[in-house]
């Protein structure tokens, strides 16, 4: 059986969101687009799984909020992506402007929400203190 070096499997979630966003700044076929925003989807979902897996937050501990989980998870990688439609869209002017800002705005709710979610093995959460 073949199997991902921990390096390499980290990233994958991260280059799916990169290849499509890539694509869909590049490419202008209607089906090569469709693909693009598949492929950064299922980016974006692998990495949402991964974080909820990772949480360190006890669950008692965390705020409930008017938007369902599955769309909260979404915000920061909507963003993304409608920066990425904007910046092809509208290359220049507001849209260059709106871009980056989009961007930005959802790097830096990553980023935030990082905070609480680290990669762990089973001993550390057994023994804490090792």
């Amino acid at each position: 059986m073949f199997m991902l070096t921990k390096p390499m499997y980290e990233i994958l979630p991260v280059s799916y969101m990169a290849i499509g966003a890539t694509s869909l700044l590049m490419l202008d076929q209607g089906y090569a687009i469709a693909l693009a925003i598949v492929m950064f989807t299922l980016g974006a979902k692998i990495y949402n799984m991964r974080s909820q897996n990772r949480r360190t937050d006890p669950l008692r501990k965390r705020k409930s909020g008017t938007l369902p989980s599955s769309v909260y998870d979404a915000v920061p990688f909507v963003y993304l992506l409608l920066a990425t439609l904007i910046f092809k869209l509208f290359p220049s002017g507001i849209g260059l402007v709106i871009g980056i800002v989009l961007m930005t705005y959802s790097l830096y709710i990553l980023v935030r929400r990082s905070s609480n979610r680290r990669h762990s093995s089973h001993s550390s959460q057994e023994y804490p203190n090792l």
